[in-house]
């Protein structure tokens, strides 16, 4: 008996956006501002701690026109997202590869990569061998039938496939260009059992999501001065540290002993808040536990006065109206500088190591 194929294909009117456990109303209020602002008219989907939302256009190519539009690196609550092209259900485990593949022969142009994905809960993480498994015969059939091509120069598309389990899956796309080269936005990043403790990872990941490799190299060259406010026990002391600057560690608790040994850190017992340098450095840092409202101002004034030329810093949300509150701490930091006529870029992200926080880089220009 001819078995029925159970693969439905969604019309182009969706985004797919991956987000932290907990923080889809977020990061559907923001896509959903964003969308406005261009004139698209649209809906989100998604279900609390489910790790993604669905954007549902009112408009054919309103999906399509918002992915192009909108800088990805402007979105705060979105990790990772993709134009959907189609969604499979019902996926035989004996051939999950051909109807996957069927659903991908719409995509506007070859791949030039695969992103394997789940949502970033406890059960899209139980997916990953199934992810695994599939990818080596999945490419072959996508090359095979001129879906994805081998990478040869600049990487201008990819293909995402989506499990959310292990019958069902979104197949979509993105331009390189717009989204992160990560599946769900995350990068693999390995602890160092010698950093003082586990918030050296959120700088970790902030540097390397904020700073092109060739960004990283120059702004974060040997010898340059650096300011942590907040900095005990050192985490992100450790990550300025091991890249060569010299650091001034500002926290009345005490530093990890092996900091000081370095003879790159010198701690200071003293307020964040009150602190001054004695001569401009190159970078100043913060992950206090702290207002945001407060610490938005902090970083604004060490901007505005020249203290520093660029901070990465975090901000502790509430529980309530969390993307209110991170909009008015940066609103307030835009008016600060914009009064003062100071030129600046200014990029905010929750990251995978971020939990009830965001982190931001701002850079004067």
């Amino acid at each position: 008996m001819r078995r029925e194929r159970l693969i439905t294909t969604t019309p182009m009117t969706a985004l797919f956006l991956h987000c932290r456990a907990g923080f889809e109303s977020e990061c559907a209020a923001e896509i959903q501002q964003r969308a406005q602002e261009l004139g698209v008219s649209g809906f989100c989907k998604g279900q609390p701690d489910a790790g993604f939302v669905l954007f549902e256009s009112n408009e054919a190519e309103g999906a399509i026109r918002t992915h192009r539009a909108v800088a990805f690196n402007s979105l705060v609550f979105t990790r990772q997202w993709f134009v959907i092209q189609g969604l499979c259900e019902g996926l035989p485990a004996s051939d999950r590869v051909s109807e996957l593949v069927r659903a991908a022969a719409g995509i506007p142009r070859a791949a030039d990569t695969l992103l394997l994905e789940t949502p970033d809960t406890t059960e899209g993480r139980e997916l990953a061998r199934l992810c695994r498994g599939i990818r080596a015969p999945l490419e072959a059939a996508l090359t095979e039938a001129k879906l994805l091509r081998p990478h040869g120069g600049e990487e201008g598309s990819r293909l995402h496939i989506c499990f959310l389990d292990g019958a069902t899956a979104f197949v979509g796309y993105a331009a390189a260009a717009n989204s992160p080269p990560w599946p769900r936005g995350i990068p693999r990043l390995r602890y160092h059992h010698d950093a003082p403790s586990r918030s050296a990872l959120k700088l970790d990941e902030a540097l390397l999501r904020f700073l092109t490799p060739e960004e990283g190299t120059r702004l974060l060259a040997p010898g340059m001065q650096a300011v942590d406010l907040g900095a005990a026990p050192g985490g992100w002391t450790w990550q300025l540290m091991r890249r060569g600057l010299s650091v001034t560690a500002i926290d009345n608790g005490p530093l990890a002993p092996d900091l000081l040994k370095s003879g790159l850190v010198s701690h200071l017992a003293a307020d964040g808040f009150t602190y001054r340098p004695k001569a401009p450095v190159a970078w100043m840092v913060c992950d206090m536990v702290e207002q945001p409202i407060r610490i938005a101002d902090l970083v604004a004034r060490w901007v505005e006065q020249g203290w520093c030329e660029q901070t990465i810093f975090n901000l502790k949300l509430p529980m309530n109206r969390r993307y209110q509150e991170v909009q008015r701490c940066l609103d307030l930091i835009r008016r600060r500088l914009g009064k003062k006529a100071v030129r600046f870029s200014l990029t905010c992200k929750q990251l995978y190591h971020d939990r009830e926080e965001v982190t931001a880089y701002l850079h004067r220009l």
